[in-house]
């Protein structure tokens, strides 16, 4: 039973983003769905699109955790009020009983006492619509559900979501190769958005990663270089549901029109890392992305390695996710000490106290001989690095890596970065 949706019927969308990463949201589905009204809420963005769009968030999107469909909302204080809720939604409209379901519930400050029984309850209202007009019902799949259903409870309301993408967005289809507590390309993405930076001369020029790890920052920047869609090597949720089915053809137009826009980049990119096994990595992950030949991959210590050699009058970027917490061991120049921290994350010991006044040291040396300068930008939970490393930002911007708080440090490498003011910090 194929839905009777047209492209121009426009749905509630929440787009879900990781907390702070709200703003630079909005900013990029503006670019994505211009003219349209966005309402910025704690952890991501409402909206209101056609399917169309749907489909374009969840290819473009480099930021977004997930694209949901609101169904229904509504107050409740126990679980067949959920029942009663989810029997609203015409959900013939959504699936027949051949395909696959799954049920998952978000809850902030909710008075159930089991949140497992509000979610079996709204697979029973979904099966009960289906077996009455049907007789059959559809079976569950915890892996990959033909349509995932996301039930939000807050303390008074309960919200009903179908769920476009099926696996997180930043499983971009790339990345199979990973080290140490690898970073997730929506944070990627998110420094890179953070730090201004979008792969042409004029914002933020060449961009080197020197602590790159499995190459998440590098292929990210390359992809935003060339213009390659963020979803381009993936599958999502929605090619599955019924009111998209007879969208496959816009949805083949939409990817080519993607695919027709690549070009090469106009800037150079550069990563490195102390472990070469990284840089393998790193460069077998460029390769399945599509970008291996636009990035220049070097082994080497971060706190030794020259800057790289820029076209005359180009800036840098450097853009790094350092070492620190429960993240890795230090290696290199700073010692073979793990890091520490408390559970705040505002001291790290031994290493950790090594590693960033030389790595600051090292950039006074070699990123202030470019006369179009270079900027560094630093994630880091240690509020207190500035100081630590001799250095004033010039700006912090607040993100989250995983459950850990950290701050996004930028520094400005001038000639002259090396001099000391009156309170011992680098002018």
């Amino acid at each position: 039973m194929a839905a009777k949706e047209t492209p121009k019927y426009l749905h509630y969308l929440f787009v879900s983003c990781p907390s702070g990463v709200e703003r630079l949201l909005d900013e990029e589905v503006r670019a994505i769905l211009p003219k349209t009204h966005i309402e910025v809420l704690r952890g991501g963005i409402a909206l209101k699109s056609d399917l169309e769009g749907v489909m374009k968030l969840n290819l473009e999107c480099r930021l977004a955790q997930r694209v949901l469909i609101e169904l229904v909302s509504g107050g409740y204080r126990h679980e067949d009020d959920i029942y009663a809720l989810a029997r609203r939604v015409d959900w013939n409209e959504w699936i027949t009983p051949a395909e696959t379901i799954r049920v998952d519930t978000v809850a902030q400050r909710s008075p159930l006492r089991s949140l497992n029984f509000a979610t079996l309850r709204v697979k029973d209202a979904i099966c009960d619509v289906l077996r009455d007009a049907t007789g059959e019902r559809p079976s569950v799949d915890t892996r990959f559900p033909d349509l995932p259903v996301m039930l939000h409870l807050s303390e008074t309301d309960a919200t009903l979501y179908i769920d476009t993408s099926g696996e997180p967005l930043f499983k971009r289809g790339w990345r199979e190769d990973k080290g140490d507590a690898p970073l997730k390309e929506t944070l990627a993405a998110a420094m890179l958005a953070a730090a201004g930076w979008r792969g042409t001369p004029e914002t933020g020029g060449a961009l080197h990663d020197p602590c790159c790890g499995s190459g998440t920052i590098a292929v990210e920047a390359a992809q935003i270089a060339c213009g390659m869609a963020a979803g381009m090597q993936r599958r999502f949720a929605f090619e599955r549901q019924l009111p998209f089915v007879p969208l496959r053809g816009r949805w083949q137009a939409i990817k080519q029109a993607a695919k027709d826009r690549e070009h090469a980049p106009a800037v150079p990119i550069f990563c490195s890392d102390v472990a070469f096994r990284m840089v393998d990595f790193a460069r077998r992950n460029a390769e399945r992305a599509g970008v291996a030949q636009y990035i220049q991959f070097n082994g080497g210590d971060a706190l030794e390695r020259p800057a790289p050699e820029l076209p005359e009058g180009m800036p840098g970027t450097i853009l790094m996710n350092p070492p620190y917490g429960e993240r890795i061991e230090v290696r290199g120049k700073a010692g073979n000490v793990q890091m520490s921290r408390d559970a705040g994350g505002s001291e790290a010991r031994d290493a950790g106290d090594d590693f960033f006044p030389r790595l600051a040291a090292h950039w006074k040396r070699a990123y202030t001989q470019n006369p179009a300068g270079w900027t560094a930008w630093l994630l880091c939970p240690d509020m207190k690095l500035p100081s630590k490393m001799r250095l004033k930002e010039s700006r912090k911007f607040p993100m989250w890596n995983g459950p850990i708080e950290c701050r996004l440090f930028r520094f400005d490498l001038i000639k002259g970065s090396a001099r000391k003011d009156k309170g011992g910090e680098g002018s």
